[in-house]
């Protein structure tokens, strides 16, 4: 059987490619006495005293720039060096900003920390400079110039000076200082209210039933509360849970009011209605009422189906002989997975096996070739370019045009890693002064388990799915080829900017897909098809509930930053909840405050909810039918990756869809999603 089990194994080895054959083998070896390259390839960063280094030759390059943007005449050139400067400090910053959070070394995080604070004080200094600024607006004031410049370039001088409109940079210098002692009270804000929003909620052991406290961490007569345990059999668990977890913290409170009030007045300062209105120009929605009116059509077109699920829920809920039959806050995760689990009993482990790294890795490189002609190339990483010794260096080639930019995978887990999926810019794409075209530089982070011994590394279809989504995040900024590095990849709008990652999801969710790849790591078996179709209706049960969830979410992003309601953020959840959810408000809870998404997304939650709308039209429209169409890779990637940000998204949606898409056909699609294939179990 040992015989058997290694020549098969070795036999499905040899089949991959160089690029399926990296990401299952342990550690790469690199060359002895070789010199260090520094992080990235950048020399300074070879060691933590050379962030100091960068930054200074960024803050020196800046300089110069800024000089030649106040003095040069106005035209393209203006544009230019702009785009210069941002890229200059971009390129220091972004870089320091991934290190900060996935080094190891501790001093190497310190160091880009640093970095960081520095360079982010020198662009707020930048984005109230009234000669910087003066010399945009001598470029857009110049009608006789602006008609020399091409589409891109005035685009991308219009995106500037909003940056330095949203600063307050038209105004005059007592309500400049304003603006920016705002800007500056703000950070400190959001520093307080995320790191309140993680602290654990502590208790008197003495007040929860005694057979249930080993569920929590117990500090001497105190239980503290860190989390929602929403996953727990047991009812009194996740309502001990949920009251603790979420009981209001007065402190939490008044920073949250200051935020949203700090929000509305620089908002208003700077010549807007209220903060929803600044944060949704230039979005695909653009206005809070398009959002509003989006959120509730698609609250209206649920309805039944979010009714039907809650009904099943309380039915799940009934079978455990429960005290409350009622379905509460806290039972909703639990009783959506209990229920998929009746339905489907989709066991994890017995994908897993056909899903190794390396196989899906060999899947996405095929699936790149036959869409855009586009494929990985595994590359020996230098001496001191990674952070660890098990990230993977991929080259992104075109069969055509050659070499298109870096991937680094830092995808497996390790202490002190943050446990987040997420695409980082390194460099981003741009054309140089030179006529050279600066590739682009992404790390893609996951949290997969490493490969050991002869075991490679085995992916849940939650992971597959989260590898998909991730690839496609760092497609968008390889296909991108922006004149400018300030709107490259995905530095467009943040409701557009998910659209290439959820459209991958869809790939990851057909079997034509997955059948070119999926196959069991010892036996070379194929993944079964009702596998796979089982594991996607299964992802359909509850999901009009789930749906309903993130539109609640959404609808209070959009309140907090609308117009100020003067009353209580309790009370404004409350009546929202009630509106938008399904299920009751709990007396003396207050989520808003573990709701950290209010700092990073401000008024554009609702952004993950419009992307997949508009990734689901494009992929009923132009994949469904053949997901291997390379008609249609060519589309996609002419009329939505190549642009970046340079482009309005609604442009980019239309020239795929061949048509402009209504909020009615975004809810549309959103429905006919959920609705799709939904066998409604005997109640």
């Amino acid at each position: 059987y040992l015989c058997l089990h290694n020549t098969l194994q070795e036999r499905s080895v040899n089949t991959w490619s160089a690029v399926g054959a990296a990401f299952n083998v342990q550690h790469q070896r690199l060359e002895p006495l070789q010199k260090n390259v520094g992080l990235f390839g950048v020399p300074e960063l070879s060691g933590p005293a050379g962030f100091q280094m960068a930054q200074h030759q960024a803050l020196r390059e800046a300089e110069f720039l800024v000089h030649k943007a106040c003095t040069h005449p106005p035209g393209a050139v203006t544009v230019e060096t702009f785009d210069q400067l941002s890229d200059s400090l971009c390129r220091v910053a972004d870089l320091a900003d991934f290190i900060k959070v996935a080094h190891p070394d501790a001093a190497f995080r310190e160091a880009a920390e640093r970095t960081c604070v520095e360079i982010g004080t020198l662009v707020e200094i930048l984005n109230t400079n009234v000669d910087l600024c003066q010399s945009l607006k001598n470029l857009l004031g110049n009608e006789a110039v602006l008609a020399t410049l091409d589409s891109d370039t005035r685009r991308v001088a219009e995106l500037f000076m909003f940056d330095f409109e949203i600063s307050g940079i038209h105004l005059d210098e007592s309500k400049r200082s304003k603006a920016v002692a705002l800007n500056v009270k703000l950070l400190d804000l959001y520093h307080e209210f995320l790191s309140g929003s993680q602290l654990p909620n502590a208790i008197d052991k003495q007040v929860l039933p005694e057979h249930i406290r080993h569920c929590f961490s117990i500090d001497g007569n105190r239980v503290q509360i860190g989390g929602l345990h929403a996953d727990s059999p047991n009812e009194l668990v996740r309502e001990a849970a949920y009251k603790i977890f979420l009981y209001p913290n007065t402190s939490l409170l008044l920073c949250l009011d200051e935020l949203l009030a700090c929000r509305h007045e620089l908002a208003t300062l700077v010549g807007y209605e209220s903060f929803a209105h600044r944060a949704l120009k230039g979005t695909m929605a653009k206005t809070p009422e398009n959002v509003m009116k989006f959120l509730r059509l698609l609250t209206e077109k649920l309805s039944d189906r979010t009714s039907r699920d809650f009904k099943m829920m309380k039915e799940m809920k009934k079978k455990a002989h429960t005290t409350n039959p009622e379905v509460m806050p806290w039972d909703h995760a639990y009783l959506s997975s209990a229920i998929r689990t009746e339905m489907f009993n989709i066991d994890p482990s017995v994908y897993s096996p056909y899903f190794s790294l390396g196989a899906c890795m060999e899947g996405l490189n095929r699936l790149f070739m036959q869409l855009l002609g586009v494929y990985f190339q595994a590359e020996q990483p230098k001496m001191g370019e990674l952070w660890s010794e098990d990230v993977r260096k991929l080259a992104v080639v075109h069969e055509t045009e050659g070499l298109l930019g870096y991937i680094y995978c830092d995808f497996f887990r390790r202490p002190d890693k943050p446990h987040q999926d997420c695409h980082f810019t390194i460099r981003g794409g741009r054309l140089r002064e030179d006529g050279v075209y600066q590739l682009p530089v992404v790390v893609l982070m996951l949290s997969l388990p490493p490969p050991s011994g002869r075991t490679p590394s085995l992916l849940t279809p939650s992971m597959v799915e989260n590898l998909f989504h991730e690839i496609g995040h760092a497609m968008h900024s390889m296909l991108g080829r922006t004149h400018y590095q300030h709107v490259t990849g995905t530095r467009c709008s943040t409701d557009f900017a998910e659209v290439p990652s959820i459209l991958m999801e869809y790939f990851a969710s057909d079997y034509r897909v997955l059948s070119q790849f999926a196959q069991h790591y010892q036996t070379g078996e194929p993944l079964p098809e009702n596998l796979v179709s089982r594991l996607c209706e299964s992802k359909r049960v509850c999901s009009a509930a789930d749906t309903q969830l993130q539109i609640f979410y959404a609808a209070l992003d959009q309140v907090y930053h609308g117009k100020p309601q003067y009353r209580s953020t309790t009370d404004i959840l409350r009546e929202v909840q009630e509106k938008f959810y399904g299920l009751p408000y709990v007396h003396d809870t207050a989520w808003q405050l573990r709701f950290s998404h209010l700092v990073g997304y401000g008024a554009k939650y609702y952004s993950y909810l419009m992307s997949r709308a508009i990734a689901s039209m494009v992929w009923r429209q132009c994949f469904l039918q053949d997901p291997f169409s390379r008609v249609m890779g060519e589309r996609y990637r002419r009329e939505m990756l190549a642009h970046g940000g340079s482009k309005e998204p609604v442009l980019m949606v239309q020239g795929m869809l061949q048509k402009t898409p209504t909020i009615e056909d975004f809810v549309d699609a959103l429905v006919l999603d959920l609705n799709a294939n939904v066998k409604s179990p005997a109640l």
